[in-house]
């Protein structure tokens, strides 16, 4: 058998009820959707934000959302906020872009979570890709100790 990934890995550590999903690559969030069976809004995506100088963090954004970034500014209290390119987000996180997930990142980042997803069953990347983690959010920001705010507009 295949040795998990870290996010995989850090998920089973964690205690933390999770289904995994393995399908192949997917082409669009409705795509993702079908694949995990759940609704497009449950799929969330875990976007690295860079604060500063080796100053880091990552956002929980439902899948049909988008970083709002003037509101996710007044909540870090900074006037400016940045995506890294891929390669920075790689190191950071440890992992590819469209796989990136707040479990068994190479240092452990602050999290914020959008509101939407507290109360609700959601699927995150799950460090490789085509893998998914399906779990309940609330466990998710209370295990990273989440700060929840509306920090995002429709997609």
């Amino acid at each position: 058998m295949d040795e998990p990934n870290p996010a995989i890995r850090a998920l089973e550590e964690s205690g933390i009820a999770h289904t995994v999903t393995h399908h192949g690559r997917v082409g669009s969030l409705a795509e993702a959707a079908a694949a995990r069976g759940v609704e497009p809004s449950a799929i969330v995506k875990t976007m690295v934000v860079r604060r500063g100088e080796d100053d880091h963090l990552l956002v929980l954004v439902p899948g049909d959302r988008q970083i709002a970034w003037p509101k996710l500014r007044a909540l870090l209290g900074v006037n400016r906020i940045s995506m890294p390119d891929a390669e920075a987000a790689r190191e950071v996180t440890g992992y590819e872009r469209g796989t990136i997930t707040p479990f068994g990142t190479r240092t452990r980042l602050p999290v914020v979570a959008d509101e939407r997803v507290v109360g609700r069953t959601v699927s995150l990347g799950a460090g490789a890709h085509g893998v998914a983690a399906t779990l309940a959010a609330d466990d998710v920001v209370r295990h990273f100790d989440a700060q929840v705010a509306d920090v995002t507009d429709p997609a």
